[in-house]
């Protein structure tokens, strides 16, 4: 949506005579004016259409203003919609804060000022195209920052091809002309013969350092046999480089899923596994990954040492992600359709991802809680 765009200005009335006036008043905003006759075509055309501002007259029949605004509250949708009442009749004090208390921006009396109502009805659908705007913005950044995400994980998965495939051949070909050489040592003087013994050795640490790179860019394990096995081994491989003890508890309920899900909790274990060798201090880690019974799948890595700092817990309260490795972390399980906590204080640090197992929702459905408002405003129609 660009700033010039329109947008829907929806008003509601049973009497078309002020639905006319409304427009001739809101004619010059050059916005999109939509007038319906009752409180269910006003609830049947938001249920289909984005709206910014919704202008209802307080007294109509079957559905009066204040149950229509009580019935579009309860929509996540229209949390935010700005509704503005009219009325002729219910004019005094407690009229008016019933009207604020269901949600209403602004009660207006008549006879109205037809300057006033512009300068509102123009505040409100600004802010709502603003208010598009910006969440466009961050839809494309958020679409930017998983596609970022995206990108490395294929050029991890590269890297280590290329190091196994390439660099650890070249490096199995100098261990095999060294093999050789050894069994010739015999010939060489004893400093030649001691130096080529060192190579061997050097050679075999490389190709150590090169199968533990590549395991780190993208475990294998966890393209053949799944998840649960690549946490395991890489977990174990953690403990004996950093010498902190870690417990693993896998739920054995767990099978195969998505690419793009094992490879996200895989991350989510390892960055938080590195924080706890970087930053906390703690010689022991726990990782404990289990379904729960609202098919949500639980990923828990907790560590014993001295907590995040309290400026950074302040920055992480304000929604700044203080490095760490956070914000991809973030990313990865927002992307997911998931969430991700950090508990943390003076006795430790607990990092909690939830993430769904049903598929991905397709685009253009909705969730449960609005499905549910969905049909509750349906039944109305």
């Amino acid at each position: 949506m660009n700033e010039h765009e329109q947008v829907n200005i929806l008003m509601v009335d049973d009497q078309p005579g002020k639905l006319l006036t409304y427009e001739a008043m809101l004619g010059e905003l050059g916005e999109n004016l939509i007038k319906v006759h009752s409180g269910k075509q006003a609830l049947d055309y938001l249920l289909k259409n984005d709206v910014a501002v919704v202008l209802m007259d307080v007294s109509m029949p079957e559905l009066d203003g204040f149950e229509l605004a009580d019935m579009i509250r309860q929509h996540p949708r229209f949390t935010e919609t700005a509704i503005i009442f009219i009325s002729a009749v219910h004019l005094t004090d407690v009229d008016r804060l019933k009207g604020y208390q269901r949600g209403a921006v602004d009660y207006i009396s008549v006879p109205i000022i037809p300057e006033l109502l512009r300068a509102k009805v123009s505040v409100f659908a600004d802010l709502h195209r603003k208010k598009r705007q910006m969440d466009h913005l961050n839809s494309e950044l958020r679409n930017l920052s998983a596609r970022l995400i995206a990108t490395q994980d294929e050029e991890r998965r590269r890297i280590a091809r290329d190091l196994h495939d390439s660099v650890g051949q070249i490096v199995a070909a100098l261990s095999m002309n060294n093999g050789m050489a050894l069994r010739e040592a015999n010939k060489l003087s004893p400093e030649a013969a001691g130096v080529l013994r060192q190579n061997a050795l050097l050679v075999e640490q490389l190709s150590q350092e090169i199968r533990t790179l590549s395991h780190l860019l993208h475990p294998p394990l966890l393209d053949e046999i799944g998840l649960m096995p690549a946490i395991k081994t890489f977990a174990d491989g953690f403990a004996d480089r950093s010498n902190v003890k870690v417990d693993v508890e896998l739920s054995p309920k767990i099978g195969r899923l998505a690419p793009n899900i094992e490879i996200s909790i895989f991350r989510i274990v390892q960055e938080s596994l590195t924080n706890v060798y970087r930053h906390s201090g703690s010689k022991t880690a726990s990782i404990k990954i289990w379904p729960s019974h609202e098919k949500k799948l639980i990923v828990e890595v907790c560590d014993e040492g001295k907590g995040i700092p309290l400026e950074h817990r302040l920055s992480m309260s304000l929604g700044i992600n203080p490095g760490m490795g956070l914000s991809g972390m973030r990313e990865r399980t927002r992307e997911l359709g998931g969430t991700l906590e950090v508990h943390s204080n003076g006795k430790g640090t607990t990092i909690t991802a939830t993430l769904p197992l049903t598929d991905a929702m397709p685009e253009g459905k909705t969730n449960g809680r609005e499905a549910q408002s969905q049909r509750t405003l349906a039944q109305h129609l």
